[in-house]
C-alpha cells in the first residue's frame, strides 16, 4: 500500500480528507529531522512546512518518491539530494500569498507607528503620547518590492491603498510588464534600494540570492528607511543589517531570521531583536487559517495527481528544459512490446533517452512516440527502427527547427 507521512502539522479536516484517499498515513506533526531517518522507512511519500529534510534524513528512504513542502518556500529540503535519489520535490506557491501580504503590511504599520512598544507600555500602566506621536506616515512614501511574483503582487495591491509609490524589481520584471501593473519599473536590486523608502522583500532563497541584501545595499538605502523581510531569513545578512540600524538609523521590520530554530517552542536571541527599531514576529506569514487550509489543499490535489496520472505539479526538482540534439518522433501500432524493442536498439547505440512520451490515438490501434535524445541516431540506427514493419509506421528525427526522415534525406 502506497503510505504518506505528514510531519507537520496539518489541519484536522484535511488530514480526513488525506486517509479518505485509499493509502496509509502516518501524522506525526512533531517530527524532526533527526526523527525522519527512522520515520520514512517504508513510505512513499512525505508533507512537511518547517521540518527540515536533510540528506540524513533521506539516508533510509529507499521507497519515497514524493516530497511536497505545504508552502511556498522549500529550502528546509536538501533538493540536490532528493534529486540524486530520484525523489520529486513540489511545493504549492501562491496559495499563503495572501497571508503574508497581510503580515507585511502589519509589520510596515507596526514600524512606523510603533505599535508593539505602545501597546507595551499602554499595558504597564504609562500613558506616553508624546513619545509614541513621532510616526512618519506612509502616503506618498515610496515602496519597494524585492520580487514580483505572486506574493510580492499581493503586496503591492494592499500597499497601493495606502496611496504609496509601488516599485519593483525582479529578474522576471519588464518595463512592459511594470507597466501594464500601473508600478515603477527598476533596472536593478541597487536602483530599488536607492529609490525606496520602505523596502519589502518578497524572493526565493536560493544560491543567487543567499545573503543578497548585505553592508553593500543597505548602504545605498535612504537614511531612516524601513526594511522588511517576510521571505526567507537567509536573503539577509543580520550582522550587516544590525549595523544599518545602528549607523544609518534603518527600521526594520521581520518574519524571518538567519538559523531560525527547527521547533515551533525553542530558545532564540540576537542583539537585533532588542533594537529600538525593530519589530518582529517568529515566522508566522503563512500562519492564518485560511492559507494553511488552501496549502494543506494544494498539498492534497499534488499528491492525488501523482497517485491517479503520476504528474508531480509545481514540481521544483526537474531539470530545466534545455536544448537536446535529437527529437524522434516515432508514429506505431499500439502493441505490447514496440517501445521495449526501439529502446534496446538505442541503446545498443549508445544513445540515452532524456524525455519521452507516448500518446494513443483514439480507438487504440496506433499512437506516437515522442523521445528527446542526447546525440542524432545514424542513418543506420533509423532504418533499423524503420524496418520493424509490423509495429513501425513512421520514425523521424528533427534536429533544430528542421524536420527530416530517412526518405527526404
Amino acid at each position: 500500500m502506497f503510505h504518506l507521512l505528514i510531519a507537520d502539522k496539518f489541519p484536522e479536516n484535511k488530514l480526513a480528507l488525506a486517509q479518505n484517499m485509499g493509502i496509509g498515513v502516518t501524522y506525526i506533526p512533531e517530527a524532526s529531522s533527526e526523527t525522519l531517518r527512522t520515520l520514512l522507512q517504508g513510505k512513499h511519500a512525505l508533507f512537511v512546512r518547517s521540518t527540515e529534510v536533510t540528506a540524513t534524513s533521506l539516508e533510509n528512504a529507499d521507497d519515497l518518491m514524493l516530497i511536497v513542502r505545504v508552502g511556498s518556500g522549500y529550502n528546509n529540503i536538501d533538493v540536490d539530494e532528493a534529486s540524486k535519489r530520484g525523489i520529486y520535490v513540489a511545493n504549492c506557491p501562491g496559495k499563503n500569498a495572501i497571508a503574508v501580504a497581510e503580515l507585511t503590511l502589519g509589520l510596515l504599520l507596526a514600524v512606523d507607528r510603533q505599535i508593539p512598544k505602545a501597546s507595551q507600555f499602554l499595558q504597564a500602566g504609562r500613558w506616553e503620547k508624546k513619545r509614541f506621536s513621532k510616526a512618519d506616515g506612509l502616503k506618498g512614501k515610496s515602496f519597494g518590492i524585492a520580487g514580483w511574483g505572486q506574493i510580492g503582487q499581493a503586496v503591492a495591491k494592499r500597499a497601493a491603498a495606502f496611496d504609496m509609490e509601488i516599485l519593483a524589481w525582479s529578474r522576471s520584471l519588464t518595463p512592459r510588464l511594470a507597466a501594464k501593473a500601473g508600478i515603477g519599473y527598476c533596472a536593478s536590486v541597487e536602483e530599488l534600494c536607492q529609490r525606496s523608502d520602505i523596502l519589502s522583500v518578497h524572493l526565493p532563497q536560493t544560491e543567487e540570492t543567499k545573503g543578497l541584501f548585505n553592508d553593500r545595499l543597505f548602504q545605498q538605502m535612504k537614511r531612516g528607511a524601513i526594511f522588511i523581510n517576510t521571505s526567507r531569513g537567509g536573503l539577509h545578512d543580520q550582522e550587516a543589517l544590525l549595523r544599518a540600524m545602528n549607523e544609518r538609523d534603518l527600521r526594520v521590520g521581520l518574519d524571518v531570521f538567519f538559523r531560525e530554530p527547527e521547533a515551533a517552542e525553542a530558545e532564540y536571541n540576537h542583539p537585533l531583536l532588542h533594537h529600538e527599531r525593530f519589530v518582529g514576529t517568529p515566522h508566522i506569514g503563512a500562519s492564518t487559517e485560511q492559507a494553511q487550509l488552501s496549502v494543506a489543499n494544494a498539498a492534497l490535489r499534488i499528491l492525488g495527481t501523482f497517485l491517479q496520472e503520476g504528474v508531480v505539479l509545481d514540481c521544483v526538482n526537474l531539470r530545466p528544459d534545455a536544448p537536446v540534439p535529437c527529437h524522434l518522433s516515432i508514429r506505431h501500432y499500439n502493441k505490447v512490446g514496440v517501445l521495449a524493442q526501439i529502446m534496446n536498439i538505442l541503446s545498443r547505440a549508445g544513445i540515452n533517452i532524456e524525455t519521452m512520451s507516448n500518446t494513443i490515438f483514439r480507438g487504440g490501434h496506433t499512437a506516437v512516440a515522442q523521445m528527446q535524445l542526447n546525440r542524432t541516431p545514424s542513418d543506420e540506427i533509423l532504418q533499423e527502427i524503420e524496418s520493424m514493419t509490423e509495429t513501425i509506421i513512421q520514425a523521424s528525427i528533427r534536429t533544430g527547427h528542421k524536420l527530416s526522415t530517412p526518405q527526404e534525406e
